[in-house]
Order: C-alpha cells, then sequence, then structure tokens
C-alpha cells in the first residue's frame, strides 16, 4: 500500500511540475528575460488557461491528499 502510494505520489508530483510549468507568464519574472513577453502578447484562448489552472489545482489537491495520506501510513 505504501509502495503504491509513493508512486502515485512521485507520478502527480511530476504532472504538477509540468503543468506549473505550461502556465503563461503574468508579469515581468524570468519568462520575460527569456522571451514569454513576446509569447504572451501574441495570444492564446483564455478558456484553455482556465482549464490548465483547474487541472493544476486538482491535481495539487490529490497530491496534498497523498502526503496527508502517506504521512498517516507512516506514523509510528
Amino acid at each position: 500500500m505504501v509502495v503504491a502510494l509513493e508512486i502515485a505520489l512521485v507520478i502527480v508530483s511530476l504532472l504538477v511540475l509540468l503543468l506549473v510549468l505550461l502556465h503563461k507568464g503574468k508579469g515581468g519574472g524570468l519568462s520575460d528575460m527569456f522571451g514569454g513577453g513576446i509569447s504572451s502578447a501574441v495570444g492564446g484562448s483564455s478558456a484553455a488557461e482556465r482549464n490548465l489552472d483547474r487541472i493544476t489545482i486538482a491535481l495539487s489537491l490529490v497530491w496534498a491528499a497523498l502526503v496527508v495520506a502517506l504521512g498517516l501510513l507512516l506514523k509510528p
């Protein structure tokens, strides 16, 4: 059981990382320094961005639940 939760945690962690990196830059951060400002000025679908936000939030909640479950199972 613990091994399955650990594997799921690694997979969900990588998916959350990928989804966060897919988000558009919102300001003058690192994304603008490396050309993110140009690509964000071109435009994109706001519906796609909202869906990306929803998926990221849902996977983040799954990640938090997995962390809590593992913490409870591994508690001495």
